[in-house]
């Protein structure tokens, strides 16, 4: 790699950064995240360009204003380990009503897998138990995002 092209690269990175903070500014308040486009886009840019992935919750409150945006798990190149157990005792310490997920295929193809699935119907049951209702999960890659709720999944 030369190092005009590093250079871009770290350019790119501050900007990102940069626009990363500006959203997690607007998100913080207390807006409510209304569609899931506008949570596709926040997520999309703050997971997209990572290396490996990343599983985040967005909480909510009772009138779906974010409480709180975390990067609970990270895995490798095509894995995450999440466990619902720590999703669930986040939600109770957020006093969280709803919950968004997100992660991101470091791939860049935003085609939920059927592990994607299988997780989302564990934590959907998990949280359930405590009155958390999951609004979303979002599959974001460098192209866009794939939602849950759009396609009828949740």
């Amino acid at each position: 790699m030369s190092k005009a092209w590093d250079a871009k690269r770290e350019l790119e990175d501050k900007i990102l950064a940069k626009a990363v903070r500006i959203l997690d500014g607007r998100h913080r308040t207390g807006d409510p995240v209304t569609s899931p486009s506008q949570a596709g886009g926040y997520f999309r840019l703050r997971l997209a360009g990572a290396r490996r992935e990343i599983f985040a919750v967005m909480f909510l409150d009772c009138r779906h204003r974010v409480i709180a945006v975390e990067e609970l798990f990270y895995g490798t190149i095509d894995t995450s380990a999440v466990y619902p157990r720590d999703v669930v005792r986040r939600a109770l310490e957020l006093d969280t009503v709803a919950v968004m997920f997100a992660h991101n295929h470091p791939s860049g193809d935003t085609e939920p897998s059927a592990a994607d699935r299988a997780l989302t119907t564990r934590l959907r049951e998990a949280l359930a138990l405590v009155d958390v209702r999951v609004l979303d999960h979002l599959v974001v890659g460098t192209g866009g995002y794939t939602s849950f709720a759009e396609r009828g999944w949740l």
